[in-house]
């Protein structure tokens, strides 16, 4: 996999300096928009010169590591193959990276997605070796707008640095440190995934990548922290749903290095049959029911750890979780609630 460093609180720098050559890194995952058959993305060595100019002329210009690539040369129209970062999603962020287009006959084009939704939604800036330019476009449903931006001396076999700012619905780019396209403004996308881009039969390489963001919280998160602020002696609070193996998860919690963890068969069975789950430990109770929906539907289901009164029944800790069950469903009334 890809060394993914955390420098801070909201920021991600990718480096492949650490993989094999020929491998595709773990933490992404490669989709194709259009036609043809699968991209080719794996590990190369390239000579790649500093970020930053040498304060010595005895300093080597260029050094040789490991780059990502796309190698595919397949010339099929209208096929854009794509590597997704799967470590986050980004609302408000600067992206920056640098890339070199390769070769290529039928195109020689290479970018960034971003607010990525699915191969068939999303924000792209590319730049073109053939066309000399750069460009900005949506995809929303398959449908591409009329790309904006303009010429430049784009060259094959060169080094470029892409950077890529999201503010809102604010939209800026910069090529090797200049503004390359004016803000631009667009609602379609709020959030999304970060990727590289290419067309048909180019060839291009990609390294160097850092993303300064803004932490997304999802709702569920927000309306947990909320109410442990109302009631602070809660002494645990999570909430799980389903994943797509049908396996609870936590998606909220009061430890947040918990969000992502595995639930048990008490949270899977309160998700599944609408069951509610009673325990002791510790001086403390610990019930488990399940989370509905505004129409009743069971979509997750809440843990709640409460100290244990002098005398208290199962039915009496059932009570207490259950206020704050309602309380939580007051905020959370849709499954589109709790991924938001």
């Amino acid at each position: 996999m890809a060394v993914v460093l955390p420098v801070a609180a909201a920021e991600i720098k990718i480096n492949f300096d650490e993989l094999a050559v020929g491998r595709m890194p773990t933490n992404f995952h490669a989709v194709l928009e259009g036609g043809g058959p699968p991209a080719t993305w794996k590990i190369v060595m390239d000579e790649v010169p500093p970020l930053l100019a040498p304060l010595s002329s005895q300093a080597p210009v260029v050094t040789r590591r490991p780059v990502i690539a796309q190698t595919s040369t397949d010339p099929t129209d209208e096929r854009f193959p794509m590597l997704i970062y799967d470590g986050e999603t980004f609302r408000d962020f600067t992206l920056s990276t640098r890339f070199k287009i390769v070769s290529g006959t039928a195109e020689q084009m290479a970018g960034v997605v971003f607010r990525f939704q699915n191969e068939s939604n999303g924000y792209v800036i590319r730049a073109s070796a053939l066309g000399h330019n750069l460009r900005f476009y949506k995809v929303v449903d398959g449908l591409r707008s009329d790309p904006i931006g303009p010429e430049m001396n784009i060259v094959a076999g060169t080094w470029y640095a892409l950077a890529v700012q999201c503010q809102g619905n604010q939209i800026t780019c910069w090529l090797d440190g200049r503004l390359a396209l004016p803000p631009l403004q667009d609602n379609s996308f709020a959030s999304g995934k970060i990727g590289f881009r290419t067309k048909s039969d180019a060839v291009c390489y990609f390294d160097d990548t850092t993303i300064s963001y803004t932490p997304m919280v999802p709702h569920a998160q927000s309306v947990l922290q909320d109410i442990l602020k109302e009631q602070p002696r809660i002494v645990g609070l999570r909430i799980y749903t389903l994943d797509a193996q049908g396996q609870p998860r936590i998606i909220a919690s009061k430890v947040e290095k918990e969000i992502g963890g595995p639930g048990t068969e008490a949270e899977k069975g309160a998700i599944d049959d609408g069951k509610t789950y009673f325990g002791r430990s510790h001086g403390t109770v610990l019930v488990t029911l399940p989370l509905r929906d505004r129409n009743g539907e069971a979509i997750g289901a809440v843990r709640v750890q409460l100290k244990a009164l002098v005398v208290e029944s199962e039915d009496t800790a059932q009570t207490r979780a259950m206020m704050i069950l309602k309380d939580i469903q007051a905020r959370i009334t849709s499954k589109e609630d709790l991924t938001d």
